[in-house]
């Protein structure tokens, strides 16, 4: 069933568990995220980013809410990193359900401003809306920050924006990071942070750049002919930590892509006769499958649905 984020993600904050906000591209993709979570009886958001729209359009978007309508689990669409106003309206006439406008790179006030203008339009819609308070590092689409300009998020700060903006949920800055690379060992989360922040609110709150970035798939990566260089993600423990805490919606786009591609690799490299697409895409899709099975176990929202 296609619902809003907040229908998905109150009670996930309510229940202390977290729901994989997993990115799309293609058909596959989305069959993996939609299928992984029909078997799993998981609530789940599928996510396009402007980058992604950009590449399917419509056409994209209508194949993640045919499926999410048919589902018999809720599911979200939601855009990812809006960064305008109209990106949002946009988003809002093409059927998405959840709207994220992503104003963290202004001062306070103004995003302030550019949220609120946003969550105004959306909510006569019935549309439900994330905003970022704080900045993470790293490459997601257009999305470039660089160490020395990312900030951990203020908790009295974020008190202060939800109750100015009346956004639904809020991604926070708490040491993760988009991209492959999240740092040297196992990448810094600050919990404390997190649980002071969930003390002060009761919007659900957002992890951005959570993707765990698996050992496995690096190697298979390597092995199938990539090049990858000392990649690491977020830890499996520091998640469901996390998810006691506050934070209900954790974003993965990193590991879809690496298992799509792992996939697609091994297939050319142990068959390189091969070109018939399903034969080449399937085996992408079960890799992609057993990652979004993965994070739904962590998450703890199996069975949720």
């Amino acid at each position: 069933m296609l619902v809003t984020g907040k229908d998905i993600l109150v009670p996930a904050r309510a229940g202390k568990y977290g729901v994989g906000a997993f990115n799309t591209n293609n058909m596959e993709i989305t069959q993996a995220i939609i299928h992984t979570a029909e078997k799993l009886r998981s609530p789940v958001i599928v996510q396009m980013s402007e980058g992604a729209i950009k590449y399917g359009g419509q056409d994209l978007a209508n194949i993640v809410k045919d499926l999410a309508t048919r589902a018999t689990v809720p599911v979200a669409l939601h855009l990812d990193h809006g960064s305008s106003y109209e990106s949002c309206l946009k988003a809002i006439k093409m059927g998405f359900t959840s709207v994220m406008i992503d104003a963290s790179h202004h001062p306070f006030e103004e995003n302030i401003a550019e949220t609120r203008r946003v969550v105004e339009a959306a909510h006569i819609m019935g549309i439900s809306v994330e905003a970022e308070l704080g900045r993470l590092g790293g490459i997601e689409e257009h999305i470039v920050v660089d160490e020395k300009d990312a900030f951990l998020t203020d908790p009295e700060e974020a008190v202060q924006f939800i109750e100015q903006t009346g956004t639904d949920y809020l991604a926070i800055a708490i040491g993760t990071s988009h991209g492959a690379y999240k740092g040297k060992g196992r990448p810094y989360i600050d919990q404390a942070r997190i649980a002071r922040i969930g003390e002060l609110t009761t919007i659900p709150l957002v992890a951005h750049g959570s993707s765990g970035v698996p050992a496995e798939i690096t190697r298979r990566f390597r092995e199938s002919g990539g090049e990858i260089g000392d990649a690491v993600g977020i830890a499996d423990d520091d998640l469901r930590e996390a998810c006691q805490h506050g934070i209900a919606k954790v974003n993965v786009d990193t590991d879809l892509r690496l298992a799509s591609t792992v996939g697609i690799r091994e297939v050319l490299k142990n068959t390189p006769k091969e070109f018939d697409p399903r034969k080449i895409f399937g085996p992408a899709r079960e890799v992609m499958s057993q990652i979004v099975e993965h994070k739904m176990g962590v998450l703890g929202s199996v069975g949720k649905a």
